[in-house]
Parts: C-alpha cells; structure tokens; sequence
C-alpha cells in the first residue's frame, strides 16, 4: 500500500458561507458521505493557505556541512497571538493573501518583513493541514540557507507585527525547549523536527521550492 494522502471529494449537495472575515471565512457544507444516510453537516473555516520559513545557519566558527544540530541554529520570531492569549516562539511565516504571489515570492517576502533577511537556497521542508478536521489550511515550511541581511529599506511593521522579537537559536536548544513543552506553535514545532531530520542525511531528498502542493489544496472551495 502507498503511503501517500490522496485528493478525493464526497458529493456536496450545499455549501453556505456562513461569516465572512477578514481573513477566513466559515463556512457549512451538507456532505454525501454514504448513499444509505443522510448527508453529513461538516463546518469549518475556508482558510487561503500560509507558508513557514526555517531559516538556518551554521552557529558562528562551525563546519558548514557538519550534520550535528549542536552546529546549527534557526531562526525563531516571538509574538502575540490573540485566541490563546499568549507571546508564542515561531518561524517566520504568513498568509497567501498577496493575489498572483506565489508561495516562494510570499516565502521571501515574509521573510523580509518579519526579520530584514533575505536567502539564497530555498527548498520545500515540508506541506501539511495545520487542523484538517476543521480548517482548510495549507501551509508550506520552507528551509531557507544563505542567510544575509535584506538590501534597502525595512519594513514597517503595525500591530502584533510591530512588537515581534526575532532572535537565533541552536537547534538542540530549540529541540529541547520543544519537547519541554515550552513551544506550542505547530509551523515552528514541525520545522524544528523537519531540519533536525534533514540535516542528519545531509539536506538530500527536499523538493526544489516550486514542487507541487499534493493534494493540492487550491482545489477546495471557498
């Protein structure tokens, strides 16, 4: 059996858009699960996707194709995120709301506006759903290596943006802090773990940054 998620569709006999927001929308969908039953209710927030960035660097004075995470540092951003009330360690990351932009072009972008930087490789780390049972949320985490500071003019963040904090840290710090249960945001969560497995087999096996999303989550309505 292929250990592979699959794109399928059950018949939709009502899609209602239920909010509208600023961001995402809620929406309810009547769901033809079995023909010999009713149609499921099914409701969940329409969401227009995310990209992450794991930006890593060689820790000052290391070898740069040592494999120990101890050699290796990422990149997190400290920020307030208001539905659980908390200042939360992330990566860089943020909404594909610029309409034409691609998810590199977002990648780059954020990674400029969130901490002044900019990078010469970058390579798909990993896709998922961050809560597929009640979001459509696709989110790409890139790794991001060649790391410098941005050229010309910094962006000027506003609201939650404009009090985030960017700071270095060791990989076996973050691993740690994460399994101390002092971490909690999954883009930064699943980024630590993804980097600290591909640095073991020497960064082979990533997908070129325009790789396809599979499934492809821009076949879901809105």
């Amino acid at each position: 059996m292929e250990l592979r998620d699959e794109a399928f569709n059950y018949p939709v006999g009502d899609h209602q858009l239920i909010y509208q927001g600023n961001v995402f929308d809620f929406v309810t969908d009547k769901v033809q699960l079995h023909t010999d039953e009713p149609a499921a209710q099914r409701d969940y927030l329409a969401h227009p996707g995310a990209v992450a960035i794991a930006a890593v660097r060689p820790v000052a004075g290391a070898d740069p194709s040592s494999r120990e995470i101890s050699d290796w540092e990422i990149l997190l951003v400290r920020q307030y995120r208001h539905p659980v009330r908390a200042f939360l360690w992330e990566v860089p990351a943020g909404l594909l709301d610029h309409a034409g932009e691609d998810r590199v072009s977002a990648a780059k972008r954020e990674l400029w506006e969130e901490a002044n930087l900019e990078a010469e490789n970058w390579q798909v780390l990993v896709d998922f759903f961050t809560s597929p049972g009640g979001s459509s949320e696709h989110l790409r985490v890139f790794v991001a290596q060649g790391i410098s500071e941005a050229t010309g003019k910094r962006f000027e963040a506003c609201e939650e943006e404009r009090d985030m904090e960017t700071a270095w840290f060791s990989l076996d710090q973050a691993r740690d802090a994460l399994f101390a249960g002092d971490l909690h945001n999954p883009s930064a969560m699943a980024s630590i773990l993804a980097v600290i497995a591909a640095l073991r087999q020497g960064w082979t096996g990533l997908r070129e940054a325009g790789a396809p999303f599979n499934p492809d989550p821009l076949n879901i309505p809105r």
